[in-house]
């Protein structure tokens, strides 16, 4: 309607000078600002990847979900931008001793033992020697129970942990509540973890946002490391 109407024809578009001055600059400042990027709040942070090995990402796998592979993109802008900022890089990473009795056996198959397979690095996500990047071995679904990654973040002064990997409501979930037991801030983004039941997934979030962190997004993480 508006392009017909003859008052706005005559009077405003063909016949007054702020079309050309004033509108027409105005607008096309307005569309050409960029939205401001968040800034870091200087909380130490690290970065702590959890379980992202082949048994959840490789097709030939027993645990492997095809939506697994979607948070490897996000995870790795942020390993590359951690690596590039000196952040401290944790990976922690399920590992069982073959051959002995294990109680997590007790409610799956054996799997993630030292060796196999299924317990290997994705290409790309493995630790490099820079100094900022250790592996913690993990017997159970938390990265801190039994390991000694509590001890080692306090050392270092860290008061927030990112974490990211899989599955969402096991073993990013049993590390989120262990790092809030602990102390730590926690900050799980959506875009970096998953799970083959996502309903599960949400509502692990929807706990992590409530009782235990944040659900930051992903720029907020960026901007933290």
């Amino acid at each position: 309607m508006t392009d017909t109407d003859p008052t706005s024809t005559g009077s405003t578009s063909t016949g007054s000078t702020n079309t050309g001055s004033t509108n027409t600059g105005s607008t096309n400042t307005d569309e050409h600002v960029p939205e401001a990027e968040p800034v870091t709040d200087g909380v130490p942070t690290a970065l702590v990847l959890v379980d992202v090995i082949a048994s959840f990402f490789d097709p030939d796998e027993a645990n492997f979900y095809p939506a697994a592979t979607e948070v490897l993109g996000p995870i790795r802008e942020l390993l590359e931008l951690a690596r590039e900022r000196g952040t401290l890089v944790i990976h922690a990473v399920e590992r069982h001793y073959p051959g002995l009795e294990d109680f997590e056996f007790g409610k799956l198959p054996r799997h993630h033992q030292i060796g196999a397979s299924d317990a290997a690095y994705v290409p790309g996500f493995e630790p490099i020697a820079s100094g900022r990047e250790v592996e913690v071995p993990k017997r159970r679904f938390s990265a801190f129970y039994a390991t000694d990654l509590d001890l080692l973040l306090r050392e270092q002064g860290i008061r927030r942990v990112i974490l990211v990997g899989v599955k969402t409501n096991v073993c990013i979930r049993a590390s989120a509540q262990d790092a809030f037991a602990g102390g730590f801030e926690v900050w799980v983004p959506r875009e970096t973890t998953n799970s083959n039941r996502p309903h599960l997934a949400e509502a692990s979030l929807e706990d992590i946002e409530r009782y235990i962190g944040r659900v930051p997004t992903f720029a907020e993480a960026m901007a933290s490391l």
